[in-house]
């Protein structure tokens, strides 16, 4: 479906047209329709699908259309401040040629932002783009004008919720008129998020677009190792690959900051990204790796979701992730847009069987690489008696057999800039 089939108004368009943005993905086509029309909505979609965009577009186009005033129309809550961030660039970017404002508002800032906020928030921009924490703190001096608003939007709301945010959340909507138009966004649909569907949506729309499984053109491999044996098989497979843009994803914010001391004593261009670092650190990190200053970044899952890094070619998780539908939001910061990518994952003895729950989620497999023989005797994948689903013959357990890359179903969603004069659908 073209985006000029949606009937958007023409100063909407005009943005979709310099942002390039020509046909809807599957998200945008089944979204756009039931938020035009006034539906509340439960979406479930993975990073890379064009969700927001999907959300942004008609919610821009009401707000152009109604009767102009200086009220707050719609509220966007997201878990972390990198994602406010992006989506905001998405809306300036999006709504360039209307007269629809924005302001992201999170904090690890300091006072003049603060101030700049409350002065938007006083005032009225159209939308706001919050973290939780930071919207509550705006909240409790007074001053938030939301009797009018229209739009509120949870996204990322597993995140959110994994991250402690619920009363965060309720708290909010207990400051927001009980008349609006509800929109529930989820990479995942876990039985937590049923029920803060069932408190914040009214007679809800429901779409589903596949989360589990990773775009093809994804190879994935895996190395079974020792824990000793993690920075230098790192350090070694960097100077063997010489990639232009590497993401590594650690579990805690401890080997973040350890791995990233290591590699720039190997003499390596490498950042460490997570929570302890300034806001203003934290953004001109990301700043220069997406700019190719710097083409490694070491992070944890703060930017496993909801950021758009284009253009990685390899992603490594350091440690196994939780579940597998972290693994999957990891391994998708590569091969997007049309491009394809390289995904490795560290399994030390600790992590099998939280591994193989992940391949049971894949469906199949993933290449088991024999570790050079110059880091000492690795473990053997022994988590236990394999599913038949999964095929046992294809591991590689002695490291005597050639690789077998997995494969999987092919999604085909694009992704792309949010400024014009950059192309793809968000």
């Amino acid at each position: 479906m073209k985006f000029d089939e949606f009937g958007f108004d023409s100063r909407l368009l005009e943005g979709i047209k310099v942002n390039s943005f020509e046909t809807a993905t599957p998200i945008q086509e089944q979204t756009i329709p039931a938020i035009l029309s006034g539906k509340d909505l439960l979406a479930s979609a993975q990073t890379g699908t064009g969700k927001t965009a999907a959300f942004l577009l008609p919610i821009i186009h009401k707000i152009q259309t109604s009767h102009p005033d200086k009220h707050i129309k719609a509220l966007v809550i997201v878990p972390t401040r990198e994602l406010a961030q992006q989506i905001d660039q998405h809306m300036e970017g999006l709504s360039y040629y209307t007269e629809v404002s924005s302001i992201a508002v999170y904090g690890g800032t300091d006072g003049a932002a603060f101030t700049r906020e409350k002065q938007a928030l006083t005032e009225g921009a159209d939308m706001v783009i919050c973290t939780p924490g930071r919207m509550i703190a705006h909240l409790n001096q007074g001053y938030v004008k939301l009797a009018d608003l229209k739009f509120l939007i949870l996204d990322e709301a597993d995140r959110m919720l994994d991250m402690g945010f619920y009363d965060d959340i309720m708290k909010i909507l207990s400051y927001l008129p009980a008349k609006r138009q509800n929109l529930l966004f989820s990479a995942t649909m876990p039985s937590k998020i049923r029920v803060l569907a069932r408190k914040v949506l009214h007679d809800p729309e429901e779409i589903n677009i596949a989360t589990t499984t990773p775009v093809e053109k994804i190879v994935q491999e895996a190395f079974i190792v020792y824990d000793k044996q993690k920075i230098p098989l790192v350090t070694h497979l960097l100077h063997v690959k010489k990639l232009k843009s590497i993401l590594i994803f650690c579990s805690t914010k401890s080997a973040t900051k350890q791995l990233s001391i290591e590699l720039k004593k190997a003499h390596f261009a490498a950042e460490a990204i997570h929570s302890d670092l300034d806001q203003d650190v934290r953004e001109k990190v990301l700043s220069r790796f997406k700019s190719r200053e710097l083409n490694i970044l070491v992070a944890t899952d703060i930017l496993s979701r909801g950021i758009d890094i284009e253009n990685i070619d390899l992603v490594i998780n350091f440690d196994v992730p939780h579940d597998g539908e972290d693994y999957i939001h990891r391994i998708g910061r590569t091969a997007r847009a049309e491009s394809e990518g390289l995904a490795i994952t560290l399994v030390n003895e600790k992590e099998q069987r939280k591994f193989l729950r992940i391949e049971e989620l894949l469906g199949k497999s993933v290449a088991k690489i024999q570790v050079p023989a110059q880091f000492g005797v690795a473990p053997e994948f022994t988590p236990g008696k394999m599913k038949k689903s999964l095929g046992v013959s294809r591991f590689n357990r002695s490291g005597s057999k050639k690789p077998i890359h997995a494969g999987t179903k092919k999604q085909g969603f694009k992704s792309a800039g949010s400024r014009p004069n950059r192309t793809g659908n968000k």
